[in-house]
C-alpha cells in the first residue's frame, strides 16, 4: 500500500496549479490556469488538513473570528427552516430582508434607500463583488485597485476580462492614495474605483477626507465606485465609518458591498447585500437570475434579524473584546526582533511590518508554519507594496494569541 503524502505547507501565491493531461482531458480556460489560489483561503485550507491529521496550528491566517453566530440569529434562520422557508425566493432577496438592510443603513450608515429599487441580496460580499463588476465593465475596461488590496480583488476583474490597475498605498502616507497618483492612473478604458474601508489588510479607516480624494477622481472621470464596506462595523479607538455614498454627489455613482461574514461572526452564511442606483440594481437582479437564482431563502430571515435589529451586548461587547485583542496582537508583535507593528484603526489584522527580519514575507511565513505551525498570511499575496509585511489575524481566542505568540517569538530569537 502506498503512504499518502503530507501536504504541503508552502505558502506562496503561485498560479493555479490546475494541470492538464494530453488525451485524457480538454484544455481548460486560460483565465483559471493563469489565476492564483486566493492566499487567504488556501492557507486556511491547509490548516484544516493539518489540524485533521493532528497538527496542532495556531491559525492566524483567514478573518475568521473564533466566536460562533449570535443565538437569536441562529434561531431565526432554523425556525424559518423548520417551517417550510426552503424554497427559493426572488433574484432580489426577500422583501423582508432587503427592508432590514435599508432599516440597517439609515440607523448605521445615514442612508435612505428604497429596498424596492436598490438593494439585493447577495452570497456575502464576493458575490456583491462580481455583479458590481459584470455590471460595470465591458472586456478591456479598467478597474482601479488598492496596492496592497484583498487577494480577489484582481482576479475577479481578469475573469471578467478587465484590468486590474493597482495604484500603490505608501506606508509615509498611512496607507492612503495620494490624489496625483490616482489621477495618473487614470486612461481612457477606465471605469471605477474599487476599494475598501476599513482596509483590509493595513487596517486604515478612511476619513471624509480621505474619502473625498476619490470621490473628486470619480466625478471628474464619470466613474462608479466600488466601496467593500465588509468591517465597517469595527473601527476602533473611537473612530467612525463613513460609507462613500454618503459624500457629496455619490449618489448615483456609489455601488457598497455589505455583509454579516466578519462582523457578526457569519461566515459559513454566506449572506451580504449591495446598496446601488436603481439601473445597477437591475442589471444586477438579470446577472443574479443567470448565475445563482437567489440567496438562502431561510438564511435571509435569519440575516434580517441581524441587521434590521440594532446590535445587541453579545455582539457589541465581542466588539470591544476584538479591540482589546487587537492591541494586545499589535503590541506584542511590535516587540519581536526585526518587526514594527502599529495598531489598526479598524477591522481583524496586524499588519506587521518585517523587513528588519532579512527574510521575505513568503519565506517567513512558510518557516512560521512548517517550523512552529503558525499560520500566517505573506503580505506579497495582497499586491506588490504588501512585500515586506505579514497579516495576522487577531480575532481568535486570547490561549491562541498567546501562544501563537510565544511560537513567533521562538522563530525570531
Amino acid at each position: 500500500m502506498m503512504r499518502s503524502e503530507a501536504p504541503s505547507m508552502a505558502v506562496t501565491n503561485e498560479p493555479g496549479s490546475t494541470t492538464t493531461q494530453a488525451g485524457d482531458q480538454a484544455k481548460l480556460a486560460r483565465r483559471i490556469l493563469e489565476a492564483p489560489t486566493s492566499a487567504t483561503v488556501r492557507i486556511a485550507d491547509l490548516v484544516k488538513t493539518l489540524q485533521a491529521q493532528g497538527v496542532d496550528v495556531v491559525d492566524f491566517s483567514a478573518g475568521r473570528a473564533v466566536e460562533d453566530t449570535p443565538e437569536n440569529i441562529c434561531r431565526a434562520a432554523a425556525d424559518a427552516m423548520m417551517a417550510g422557508d426552503t424554497h427559493q425566493t426572488m433574484a432580489q432577496g426577500k422583501p423582508e430582508y432587503r427592508a432590514a438592510c435599508a432599516t440597517k443603513l439609515r440607523r448605521e450608515n445615514g442612508i435612505e434607500a428604497d429596498p424596492e429599487t436598490e438593494i439585493i441580496a447577495t452570497f456575502g460580499c464576493k458575490n456583491g463583488l462580481a455583479l458590481a463588476v459584470l455590471t460595470t465593465i465591458d472586456p478591456g475596461d479598467e478597474v482601479i485597485i488598492e496596492d496592497p488590496a484583498f487577494v480577489s480583488y484582481a482576479p475577479t476583474i481578469r475573469f471578467f476580462g478587465g484590468v486590474p490597475v493597482p495604484v500603490p498605498l505608501e506606508s509615509e502616507d498611512g496607507h492612503r492614495w495620494r490624489e496625483e497618483a490616482l489621477r495618473a492612473a487614470m486612461t481612457d478604458r477606465t471605469r471605477a474605483i474599487l476599494f475598501c474601508s476599513p482596509h483590509n489588510p493595513t487596517g486604515v479607516v478612511h476619513s471624509p477626507e480621505d474619502l473625498d480624494v476619490i470621490v473628486r477622481v470619480a466625478r471628474d472621470h464619470d466613474l462608479y465606485v466600488i466601496s467593500d464596506e465588509i468591517y465597517e462595523r469595527t473601527p476602533w479607538d473611537g473612530r467612525k465609518h463613513t460609507s462613500i455614498a454618503t459624500r457629496p454627489g455619490m449618489e448615483g455613482r456609489s455601488i457598497t458591498l455589505m455583509g454579516l461574514t466578519k462582523t457578526a461572526s457569519m461566515g459559513g452564511w454566506r449572506i451580504g447585500f449591495v446598496y446601488a442606483p436603481p439601473p445597477v440594481i437591475s442589471a444586477m437582479v438579470t446577472l443574479q437570475q443567470h448565475l445563482a437564482t437567489c440567496a438562502s431563502s431561510f438564511i435571509q430571515v435569519g440575516a434580517a434579524v441581524a441587521f434590521g435589529e440594532e446590535p445587541g451586548p453579545v455582539l457589541t461587547d465581542t466588539w470591544r473584546e476584538w479591540e482589546e485583542r487587537c492591541q494586545f496582537m499589535c503590541l506584542e508583535v511590535d516587540m519581536l526582533p526585526g518587526v514594527s507593528c502599529t495598531p489598526p484603526d479598524g477591522g481583524f489584522y496586524a499588519w506587521a511590518d518585517i523587513r528588519g527580519t532579512g527574510e521575505t514575507s513568503e519565506a517567513l511565513a512558510e518557516r512560521l508554519l512548517r517550523d512552529h505551525h503558525v499560520a500566517v498570511v505573506p503580505g506579497s499575496a495582497f499586491g506588490t507594496r504588501g512585500e515586506g509585511f505579514l497579516r495576522i489575524t487577531c480575532v481568535r481566542s486570547w490561549d491562541e494569541l498567546r501562544e501563537g505568540i510565544r511560537r513567533m517569538k521562538e522563530a525570531l530569537s
